[in-house]
């Protein structure tokens, strides 16, 4: 009997270790595809109602727009002002450049993009939208695909993203003064990211714009990627928001919006010194639009009041010569002696 006994417990001490083994292992499986990266990286670009509202604000025009001046740019991102757009080439934790916060905003199918029309203006209509799987296989990217329709979403390894190659942007720009509030200042209209690509058998350079973003549909992504603008304090971060608001990237003009619809080159030809010579000149009618809205007072004027201002204050700071003091002693009287007239 004690031997049935104590086979008895053993059997049901095995029994409960084994029932807690694999409970054990359940929970394992269930709490390992909650610490995935992807479920992560997802949850951080979803849009909040706050954010959506703030981006709808933003994204309104001046109601009271008097002068307005389109223009096109192009952003090289191999000069020092633009490089903070460029690096990190590949994502580094949460840190990562323009183009792929762009590409993986399109292969998750969160922002819409428009073809990009050679010798036109853009267009943002559905009859433009951009087919991304249609991209992908044109830059012969390798890629996943996911889902149907509305749903489709397109999974692309982050070293197969073609970062390094975004060298260069084009953006749209416009120049404003809005009445009712008394502002001048510019705001980006649309993106563009261009691929400069090198073909190491032949050796020539090929650039190809990608697509046509308005960056409305960006900006609230924008305003929560960061990145570091300066190599000397590397605590000093803005958004990419930030670096197109506060017009901190440096681009040529290319293009102002006119009747002929004529870019730069076509209008003053293939000479560099005559494109610096049209594009120092737009430069110059921004600046002297911006300083003739306010009057100012007449130099000579404000000369005058300055030199009366300085003479009147040396005046002021120069001590006054004392005066003698008047004794209290009366003066002694002096004998005077007359004087008779002889005859």
């Amino acid at each position: 009997m004690k031997q049935l006994y104590i086979i008895g417990l053993i059997s049901a001490f095995l029994v409960c270790n084994s029932e807690s083994f694999s409970q054990n292992t359940n929970l394992q499986r269930r709490t390992t595809p909650q610490s995935t990266p992807a479920t992560t990286s997802s949850r951080a670009t979803t849009l909040t109602e706050r954010a959506k509202i703030k981006n709808e604000q933003s994204s309104k025009a001046p109601a009271h727009i008097v002068w307005l001046r389109e223009m096109y740019r192009n952003i090289d991102l191999e000069k020092d002002n633009n490089a903070a757009l460029y690096y990190p080439v590949q994502p580094i934790g949460e840190r990562m450049n323009l183009f792929t916060t762009i590409f993986k905003l399109l292969a998750d199918g969160k922002i819409t993009a428009y073809n990009y029309l050679m010798d036109r203006q853009e267009v943002f209509t559905d009859a433009e939208k951009l087919n991304f799987e249609e991209v992908l296989k044109k830059f012969q990217i390798i890629y996943q695909k996911q889902g149907t329709g509305e749903n489709t979403r397109y999974i692309v390894d982050d070293t197969d993203i073609p970062s390094s190659e975004a060298l260069q942007y084009q953006i749209k720009e416009g120049w404003y003064f809005d009445a009712a509030t008394g502002t001048y200042k510019s705001q980006v209209i649309a993106i563009c990211p261009l691929l400069v690509r090198k073909d190491y058998f032949i050796g020539d350079v090929s650039t190809n714009a990608l697509c046509w973003i308005p960056y409305e549909s960006l900006r609230p992504y924008l305003a929560r990627t960061m990145i570091m603008t300066s190599d000397y304090n590397n605590v000093m971060t803005y958004s990419i928001d930030d670096f197109f608001t506060k017009g901190m990237y440096q681009g040529d003009i290319i293009k102002t919006v006119n009747m002929r619809d004529q870019t730069l080159l076509q209008q003053v030809g293939n000479d560099p010194e005559m494109l610096k010579l049209a594009q120092d000149s737009i430069e110059n009618q921004l600046k002297a639009f911006k300083d003739n809205l306010w009057i100012k007072p007449d130099t000579t004027q404000v000369a005058t009041n300055k030199n009366t201002k300085q003479t009147k204050a040396k005046k002021e700071a120069k001590p006054k010569a004392a005066k003698p003091e008047k004794s209290s002693t009366p003066a002694p009287a002096t004998s005077t002696k007359s004087v008779r007239r002889t005859r």
